[in-house]
């Protein structure tokens, strides 16, 4: 694949393709609350962008349009067609590359708590994340970034914060090489489609955003409905950047149905 990275990648259930892609640090399996109900209806493909899970880590520099290329390759190796394509924050600018790119790949897109291009104020963020990265121990680390992912009212459900401190306790099991964490975190500071996402207006698209987010703020989801002719928003009232997990059961339904609405029939 580009750069001869080879993404490693799980495949789950049975239909029409879905690849699903995840963000900054994360590994595919943070999709799995999502995939249980996602393999009812569609073959998930759960994808390890370079530099995370099991995927090659090669050096920096990563860009958005890089690892769309791997994820491009990976489709054509697997000889899926077009697929449904869903992207949390990194793996939402993953996607829009894709789908620049490679249109012919594409069924359908889900753009979650994402955005064109950084503000001042994003650009900002991302550099403190690499700043404290490199200082901070896992479970810190952890804790910073839940923080910026999570709203208020997910800190004061019991389970949710037992989940949270759990997170923290694990964050060792997963953590990123740094160099790594760098070059994708370059890679989202570098990102702007700005003046070419209108063209992706040729595929149905769903934009997905907490009010509460401060990480990806509600402004660049409008921003990209707007860009994005016949494209749909929606936001979630209450959550944050990770509002895919505080209304776990809303968005699963919300996304699912959106992309069955717009499935392919195949003969």
């Amino acid at each position: 694949m580009s750069n001869d990275v080879k993404l490693a990648y799980e495949i789950r259930g049975e239909g029409e393709p879905l690849v699903l892609i995840m963000g900054l640090s994360a590994r595919g399996a943070f999709w799995e609350d999502h995939v249980l109900e996602y393999e009812k209806h569609f073959k998930c493909i759960i994808v390890d962008n370079r530099g995370a899970g099991d995927s090659p880590k090669p050096e920096g520099p990563y860009t958005s349009r890089m690892m769309a290329d791997d994820t491009a390759a990976l489709i054509k190796e697997l000889n899926l067609g077009k697929c449904h394509v869903a992207g949390i924050s990194m793996g939402g600018i993953i996607a829009q590359e894709l789908a620049l790119a490679h249109p012919e790949l594409i069924q359908s897109l889900v753009i979650i708590s994402s955005w064109a291009k950084c503000d001042p104020y994003a650009l900002q963020v991302f550099d403190h994340f690499k700043d404290m990265r490199k200082i901070a121990n896992p479970a810190d680390f952890m804790k910073l970034l839940q923080l910026w992912i999570f709203a208020p009212p997910f800190f004061t459900i019991p389970e949710c914060q037992e989940a949270l401190v759990e997170g923290q306790e694990t964050a060792h099991e997963n953590y990123m090489e740094l160099h790594a964490f760098l070059a994708q975190a370059d890679a989202c500071m570098g990102h702007d489609a700005v003046d070419r996402v209108s063209a992706l207006s040729q595929f149905p698209t769903l934009i997905t955003v907490g009010d509460q987010d401060i990480f990806t703020p509600v402004k660049f989801s409008q921003q990209l409905n707007q860009l994005i002719e016949g494209s749909e928003l929606k936001i979630y009232p209450g959550t944050g950047h990770a509002h895919h997990w505080e209304v776990l059961e809303d968005f699963n339904r919300d996304t699912t149905e959106f992309m069955l609405k717009h499935s392919l029939i195949r003969k």
